[in-house]
């Protein structure tokens, strides 16, 4: 074993390097915050007009 550890990007100061930033594009479906904020408030306010409308 060596006791030099590699490393592939520079930590950032901040937090003692508990963080890291990759700036590297990432495969996936790419989709803006405000449309899950958004999804998701539609969402509650479906399931709560249902709950109203029918009761079970």
């Amino acid at each position: 074993m060596s006791s030099r550890r590699r490393r592939d990007a520079p930590l950032p100061a901040s937090a003692a390097g508990l963080l890291r930033f990759f700036e590297d594009e990432s495969r996936g479906i790419k989709i803006r915050p405000e449309f899950v904020v958004i999804a998701g408030a539609a969402l509650i306010a479906i399931v709560t007009i249902l709950r109203i409308i029918a009761p079970i």
